[in-house]
């Protein structure tokens, strides 16, 4: 059984918590990792993200995929399912949500690597891609490819 005492800190998970009215507001919590020194990747993917656009007000959705390899640190997820939330109701360009995601998220866990993926669904019938990482790939680690296909339409 793992060490529970790494989750005493933790304020959200465990309670209801309302989600964030802005990704400022959100709290994004990380937790000691229990495999520090250990190699290995962690993907979360969040096929249903929605923010709005920052000059007509309309809704934008995209699907991100986020890898990164960690070091001392684990992003808990409840905290990222609610700092992701809270782009709901926040006006901002793709390129914008898609690298202040990957910032804040490497800003906090000091990942050993970290990459982003947004692959937004089109606006004015044009898709637009953003991808941002920290560096190089670990050669020692295994880090799968993210194969989220191009948008094609009807095609």
């Amino acid at each position: 059984m793992s060490d529970k005492s790494i989750y005493e800190n933790l304020t959200q998970l465990g309670a209801s918590t309302a989600l964030p009215q802005s990704p400022g507001e959100a709290i994004l919590e990380r937790v000691p990792n229990p495999q520090a020194g250990t190699g290995y990747l962690v993907r979360f993917t969040a096929p249903e993200f929605t923010s709005l656009c920052p000059i007509t007000g309309a809704p934008d959705f995209a699907h991100l995929m986020i890898d990164y390899v960690p070091g001392e640190w684990l992003v808990e997820s409840k905290s990222l399912k609610l700092f992701l939330g809270s782009f709901r109701n926040h006006g901002a360009f793709h390129e914008d949500c898609t690298v202040s995601i990957g910032k804040r998220l490497a800003d906090l866990l000091e990942p050993t690597w970290l990459r982003i993926g947004g692959y937004w669904y089109p606006r004015g019938g044009i898709p637009i891609d953003v991808f941002w990482q920290t560096g190089p790939q670990p050669a020692e680690v295994w880090i799968p490819e993210q194969n989220v296909p191009n948008y094609r339409g009807r095609g």
